[in-house]
This record gives C-alpha cells, sequence and structure tokens, in this order.
C-alpha cells in the first residue's frame, strides 16, 4: 500500500494490535484469470516468541473457508497472497486546522500482510479442530462446550465443510494515518475524535498511544 513514511510503523506489537482488535480480515488471491479474488473471513493471530520492534519473530494467522469456495483452489495453486486488516477510520474535516487553505481527508489504522499459505489435509480433522478452537476462544469461548457437545457424525460432517489453513507472515505493512505530519492539527483533531462516533474516539485512543497527545496535555499549540 501507500506508505509516507510519518505514516509508516515498524512496531510488531502496534501491528499485532490492529490484527487482533479488528480479526475480519480481506484475504487476497489471485483467480485462475489473473484478477483478484477477494474473501472477508475472521483470522486468529498466532502468538508471537518475541513481541519486540523489528525483530519480532514472524506472524502466522489461521482461518478456513467453506469448502465450495475456490479460494482454497487459489491458495493450493499459488500460495503467495495478501492479507489487509482494517482498523478504526473516520472522516477528517479541515476544520482541525487553524488556516482556511486545506481539505478534508480520511484518517485510518491498517495493517497489510504478505503471506505464504499452507492448506491442512482435507482429513486433518485434528489440525481443524485446533484451528476453530483458536477462533472460538477469540470471539466466543462459552460455545466451546456447545461445539464439543455436537453429535460425532454431525461434527464430522462440518469439519469435511471447510478447508483450513495457516498464513506465514513473510511481510508486513502497519500503516497509521492519524495526521502526524502537521502537528498544528494534533489539539482541534483529538479533541473531534474523542467526542465523536466510536471509530473516531477509537482513533482519538491510537494518537495517545503514540504519543501525539504530549504536546497538547503539556499546553503545547
Amino acid at each position: 500500500m501507500y506508505l509516507p513514511p510519518y505514516f509508516a510503523s515498524r512496531d510488531a506489537r502496534l501491528a499485532a494490535r490492529v490484527m487482533r482488535e479488528h480479526p475480519f480480515a480481506s484475504l487476497i488471491t489471485t483467480d485462475d484469470e489473473g484478477l483478484p479474488f477477494v474473501t472477508h473471513l475472521p483470522l486468529h493471530l498466532q502468538p508471537q516468541a518475541s513481541p519486540d520492534g523489528e525483530d519480532a519473530a514472524g506472524f502466522t494467522l489461521l482461518g478456513h473457508v467453506a469448502r465450495p469456495n475456490p479460494q482454497w483452489r487459489h491458495l493450493q495453486a499459488r500460495p503467495r497472497a495478501v492479507v489487509s486488516f482494517l482498523g478504526p477510520h473516520a472522516y477528517m474535516s479541515p476544520q482541525v486546522y487553524p488556516d482556511l487553505a486545506r481539505v478534508p481527508t480520511w484518517n485510518y489504522v491498517a495493517v497489510h500482510c504478505t503471506v505464504q499459505a499452507t492448506l491442512l489435509p482435507h482429513n486433518d480433522a485434528a489440525g481443524k479442530e485446533r484451528l476453530l478452537k483458536c477462533l472460538i476462544g477469540d470471539h466466543e469461548p462459552a460455545y466451546a462446550a456447545q461445539w464439543r457437545a455436537l453429535d460425532e457424525e454431525l461434527a464430522g460432517k462440518l469439519l469435511q465443510g471447510i478447508v483450513a489453513f495457516e498464513l506465514t507472515v513473510t511481510s508486513w505493512q502497519c500503516k497509521l494515518k492519524l495526521n502526524q505530519h502537521r502537528k498544528e492539527s494534533h489539539a482541534a483533531l483529538h479533541s473531534a475524535c474523542a467526542q465523536g462516533m466510536p471509530n473516531e474516539r477509537a482513533l482519538a485512543g491510537w494518537m495517545e498511544t503514540l504519543g501525539m497527545t504530549d504536546r497538547i496535555n503539556q499546553g503545547g499549540n
């Protein structure tokens, strides 16, 4: 993605935060005609061995698609793909600037990953169970008991109906577009976001995470 230096983060902890807090991702492959093919799906981020900075261990993402979805065949034929995570985003009014020679924009938080896919064997019920356990743990831990209580034959059919995979992240980009390069806008932008809708309030939180409010709190202009 287009990534100006002032919006780029190489902090693996921040990238992981985006992927964990906004796990409903877009998996992008190339179909047999050479066109992009996109599936929107939840992905589980495996814990990292080392969560610090640029030297962090590589990310691994777990997920699955329905067997009728042709995308798993794309991954089988062309295992290299892209995964996009979109975090909070919101319109930014030029009213946050002290002068009028400005235009509107859109602020957002996003992570893009280049991945190498490994498909689990169709008959690997145990592997699929482990993967589903991770996703259930992310979104509804209480459902685990209901899943375990399913009739064994029904559970087997449901597992046969999905294709599970591991996505090894070979490179990633984290974009935090929060108007970092326009310090004169930070106070008004943070105030507007903090009083706005949930996405805007989330962006205000990211401004605080990046220390963009330090000057504001210290009375800076």
